[in-house]
């Protein structure tokens, strides 16, 4: 089937199930900036509760989480499935703590959560970004744009935590020659840059698959490509990142 058909058709189903309130299309497919190989990303909302058995029941091949199953928290379940050979991600959304969060975020607080496959942790703002990015196919959803005060408060925390971050490892890890460590702490602290660069911006976030493209921290890789055992070396590398982050972020703010 056609992309169109292929979304109505998933879309169709989806609306469906026990409890959900809307669904929409997000990540790539929703922008158009996909590729062949790209995933096909729905998230469907709901409130109070939803069973992923009654997704199960669909008959689609993959694994569907239980509520909770993807470390709880704002991110709090979904499923990787196969539909008509495409991969497939669906994201289980509640409507309550999406509203809360919309609110918090209009008040320019949030909160950070670890969460797999993501170096710097999620903003608890990203399911607001999800909000302002998707596209809906079912039921309605609130819309926003980036709140003013998430304008001021985002980047410094996202800029303290980069800084801590290359801090620690110079204490921790420069004298010694722990190049591991080094390379993973320049990583994490490049994507919390990065987090602060686009919240300067106003601009959302919703994975960190071009985070430092789109911050204009891509020169990270050559930073970790030129480790070296020898502690000068390192020490170069970190006031270079340091450097960096804070030409990325003031360029960001002009």
């Amino acid at each position: 089937m056609d992309d169109t058909f292929f979304v109505d058709h998933v879309a169709d189903r989806l609306a469906t199930l026990p409890g959900v309130l809307a669904v929409s299309l997000g990540g790539s497919c929703a922008t158009g900036t996909h590729a062949p190989s790209s995933d096909w990303d729905f998230a469907l909302y709901y409130r109070e509760r939803f069973d992923p058995d009654d997704l199960r029941a669909l008959g689609w091949p993959g694994t569907v989480s239980e509520i909770g199953g993807w470390g709880g928290g704002i991110f709090n379940g979904g499923a990787w499935l196969d539909i008509d050979g495409r991969r497939v991600d669906v994201h289980d959304r509640n409507l309550d703590v999406v509203e809360h969060e919309l609110a918090e975020a209009r008040q320019g607080r949030f909160h950070i959560e670890p969460l797999m496959f993501h170096l710097a942790g999620i903003p608890s703002y990203l399911i607001v970004a999800e909000l302002a990015i998707n596209r809906v196919l079912h039921g309605t959803l609130p819309h926003t744009d980036y709140p003013q005060l998430l304008l001021e408060t985002a980047p410094p925390v996202w800029t303290d935590r980069a800084h801590m971050t290359l801090g620690y490892a110079r204490n921790a890890y420069v004298d010694s020659g722990k190049l591991t460590e080094l390379a993973g702490s320049l990583a994490i602290s490049g994507a919390m840059a990065a987090h602060a660069v686009l919240a300067a911006r106003g601009e959302w976030v919703t994975n960190e698959k071009r985070l430092l493209e789109r911050a204009g921290l891509r020169e990270m890789d050559e930073l970790i490509l030129g480790l070296h055992t020898e502690p000068s070396i390192l020490e170069g590398t970190i006031d270079q990142a340091t450097q960096r982050f804070k030409d990325a972020l003031a360029k960001a703010m002009h």
